[in-house]
């Protein structure tokens, strides 16, 4: 029995997992990281033969309202009756006198993440046809939900969201600064000063890829989306740029980085991907650009707290370097 997890207070779990489940024994339950989840931390926790994911924040940050749980629990709640493959929420609770932080518990959804290219390769094209208009079919589900019809009204302020996230992730970065970034703060003044404007308002998942997807591995569809720490009202082509970045942006850019699955040989290509989701593209390199800026500065986060020891986990050691040449194919693309 693991009594030791870094980020749990077993003891603390214990208790409240008792006045949840008032009909089971009083058992300690198991808790184990599970790979991934580079910013909040994910762990899978047995309790009585049952197997749940239990979320709470990093051991260390620096822009709370990132990590907030009662954000990602209320969205994945709102989201259950709708065509958008979620994981079920059990409990949330919201300060640190259970396990050290806020948390949520929701259920554990069977299916597999695909990681890297590597794990992609020997699927093949038929099931990377297959996987791709999964992908794009639940983006474009998730951009058709009406907030208000699942309670979520005021999840956000869609007026003035580009303006607010160029802020945001401008501060962010200025909080995260632990080496010179050339091109860093110059990339965020093109983009401020080309902004576009926004349409129809959705649900914004703000991490939206493959690698955040359980898919179920004999028919390639998904089971649930994760990670929903970003999610918010604003502008959905910021989510189709990231993930136009995350489908064939990120070659050659090493180990540790998520999969690439666009260049992977019969997969669709981004033009199929967009076709599929068959929404509004306009002004999509400029979204593309902010894309790339906002993975660099989350990038940049992650290797902060690496090099001050607050991660949790291995494969952080070459994110660092990843980051300026992020910053570049930002600018490459608004060029």
């Amino acid at each position: 029995m693991e009594r030791k997890t870094p980020g749990i207070d077993l003891a603390g779990l214990t208790a409240w997992l008792a006045g949840l489940f008032p009909d089971r024994p009083v058992d300690e339950p198991t808790a184990r990281l599970i790979a991934g989840g580079r910013s909040n931390l994910t762990y899978e926790v047995v309790h009585c033969g049952q197997s749940m994911v239990l979320r709470r924040p990093p051991l260390g940050h620096v822009l709370a309202t990132a990590h907030d749980m009662h954000r990602e629990y209320r969205v994945l709640t709102a989201l259950a009756p709708t065509p958008v493959p979620v994981p079920e929420t059990l409990a949330y609770w919201p300060d640190e006198t259970v396990i050290g932080a806020p948390f949520y518990l929701m259920e554990k959804v069977d299916g597999v993440v695909y990681r890297d290219s590597a794990a992609l390769r020997p699927l093949g094209a038929e099931a990377g046809q297959a996987l791709g208009a999964a992908l794009a079919d639940t983006l474009a589900a998730l951009h058709a939900v009406d907030p208000e019809a699942v309670g979520l009204a005021d999840f956000g302020r869609p007026e003035g969201f580009l303006d607010r996230q160029i802020r945001r992730w401008r501060k962010q970065l200025a909080a995260s600064y632990t080496r010179p970034l050339p091109g860093a703060e110059e990339l965020a003044e093109r983009l401020a000063d080309t902004r576009p404007d926004s349409g129809r308002p959705a649900i914004v998942h703000g991490d939206f890829r493959l690698d955040n997807a359980l898919v179920d591995p004999a028919t390639h569809t998904i089971n649930a989306v994760l990670d929903w720490e970003m999610a918010t009202l604003g502008d959905p082509l910021t989510d189709l740029g990231l993930t136009c970045v995350y489908w064939d942006g990120l070659d050659d850019l090493g180990e540790g980085i998520p999969p690439s699955p666009g260049s992977l040989p019969g997969w669709p290509s981004r033009a199929q991907l967009l076709e599929r989701y068959g929404g509004r593209t306009d002004n999509l390199d400029w979204y593309v650009a902010f894309a790339y800026f906002k993975l660099a500065v989350i990038l940049e986060g992650i290797h902060a707290r690496y090099t001050q020891g607050l991660t949790v986990g291995e494969g952080f050691g070459h994110i660092g370097a990843v980051v300026p040449e992020l910053f570049a194919r930002g600018h490459r693309t608004l060029d």
